[in-house]
């Protein structure tokens, strides 16, 4: 490896020892004895060999002894991405999962939404769960608030706050609600999402940012729809929202807009796929709606737990990556059960090999290439990959340090293992406890500096 020569740079920490982290050309790359410094900024200043340590220390004026030593079992990953999860059902967690997506929403997720007019509700659940994803190492959340627009803002808040870095979105839906008073006119929904945006912004969080968020098609008009794309468009904003999530909805989709070719066309024909697009679930697109996604350059969520959780269906992520589409994966709590990116990485695995049984020549994701996923991958679909999911010189220091033999932890080692096992039994078998320390744009996250209240 390569040292920068960003000399100059004022060093505000040095760590040594074992980094992962995936690039655009490699599923894994494992940097052993490495140095790597983190500026002022809270960016990556440079990365080197640990035998250059005495050149390194004077090109970037650090003392050696300042330079922090990993243990013999840690390393240092990127932090993971959560690219679609919902703070707002936080609440219900790990329960009412016995109905299809359809009714579940009208059964259990409307009723609950609708609590958010009450601030004291939101401010409870918005710092639960913003404190467990950072825990869980979820340096980046890309978050569904409800319709309510100073709840949704005061998420954006809570996130800045403890420091993570976070996509919001006020959700926007103006029909089919079974709630009556959970669901907006149109004209509403375009004047809040405005009042949002521009609140937010106004806020200059560093790392918090408003994202458009339509429901799915299902709970937008037409009309609505357009307007939404246009208020992206007008700002340059990120844009999130669900497609193709089971076979029920679909159809409901195809005759609620009849002219449209596709769900996909649906979004498409409104101006709101785009390289900021993120869409959750996919599972039942076909190959001509992953080309039009690849076209725009708009990307998928992969959700496997709440596809099994509601029976909504199984993606095939080596199909969308093979017609290279950006892909990353979320919670999707809580229709996913758990608030966990390492549970995503695991039921990844999983749902790839249950194609696999179902069809022994389709060809299962590795380990390897599910980190990336949670990771840069995770980056990409959010286009923030300029800026975080891996190790590169420049990009923010957003990082996870693991000690796979933490005290009372769940992983029990036996014998020496080399790196790229130690990752495999941390995705495995890790969780909060392995994650000793978490970074966001070089601030110390994990452990919190003070408990704040919930």
């Amino acid at each position: 490896m390569e040292a920068s020569d960003r000399s100059g740079s004022s060093v505000v920490f040095v760590f040594r020892g074992t980094f992962v982290h995936s690039t655009p050309q490699a599923a894994l790359q494992i940097l052993e004895d490495a140095l790597l410094g983190v500026d002022t900024k809270g960016k990556i200043a440079f990365i080197g060999d640990g035998k250059d340590l005495q050149r390194l220390s004077q090109a970037f004026g650090f003392s050696p002894s300042e330079v922090t030593q990993l243990e013999q079992h840690e390393f240092f990953m990127p932090g993971m991405v959560d690219t679609h999860i919902h703070a707002s059902q936080y609440s219900y967690i790990g329960t009412a999962l016995d109905m299809p997506l359809l009714q579940w929403l009208n059964a259990y997720t409307f009723p609950v939404e609708s609590r958010f007019q009450d601030l004291a509700f939101a401010q409870k659940v918005y710092a639960k769960v913003v404190k467990r994803t950072l825990r869980n190492g979820t340096t980046t959340a890309c978050y569904f608030a409800t319709i309510h627009t100073d709840a949704s803002l005061l998420l954006g808040q809570i996130a800045n706050d403890f420091g993570q870095r976070a996509l919001v979105g006020k959700v926007c839906m103006d029909t089919n609600s079974s709630v009556k008073h959970y669901k907006e006119t149109s004209q509403e929904s375009e004047d809040e999402t405005y009042r949002f945006i521009k609140e937010l912004l106004n806020k200059k969080y560093p790392l918090v940012k408003p994202v458009v968020t339509p429901r799915f098609a299902l709970s937008c008009t037409e009309a609505l729809l357009s307007k939404l794309g246009a208020i992206a468009k007008n700002n340059n904003l990120h844009i999130q929202s669900h497609i193709s999530e089971n076979t029920e909805e679909v159809m409901l989709v195809m005759n609620q807009f009849p002219g449209s070719e596709s769900y996909t066309d649906v979004y498409h024909k409104c101006n709101l796929l785009t390289d900021k697009t993120v869409m959750a679930h996919g599972c039942h697109l076909s190959d001509e709606e992953l080309a039009l996604f690849r076209e725009t350059g708009a990307s998928l969520s992969h959700c496997p737990n709440s596809n099994f959780s509601l029976c909504s269906g199984v993606l095939n992520v080596r199909n969308v990556l093979n017609h290279k589409v950006k892909c990353g994966l979320g919670t999707d709590v809580a229709g996913g059960y758990s608030s966990s990116m390492l549970d995503a990485v695991r039921k990844t695995v999983d749902a790839s090999k249950v194609l696999t049984i179902q069809n022994p020549k389709h060809n299962t994701l590795s380990f390897e290439e599910v980190f990336r996923l949670a990771t840069l991958g995770g980056s990409q679909a959010l286009s923030l990959d300029d800026q975080i999911g891996n190790f590169e010189v420049g990009k923010d220091f957003d990082a996870l340090r693991v000690n796979v033999a933490a005290p009372d932890g769940p992983i029990d080692l036996i014998q020496s293992d080399g790196p790229k096992v130690l990752l495999e039994k941390f995705l495995n078998l890790g969780d909060d406890r392995n994650i000793v320390e978490v970074f966001v744009a070089g601030r110390k996250v994990v452990p919190f500096a003070s408990e704040k209240s919930d």
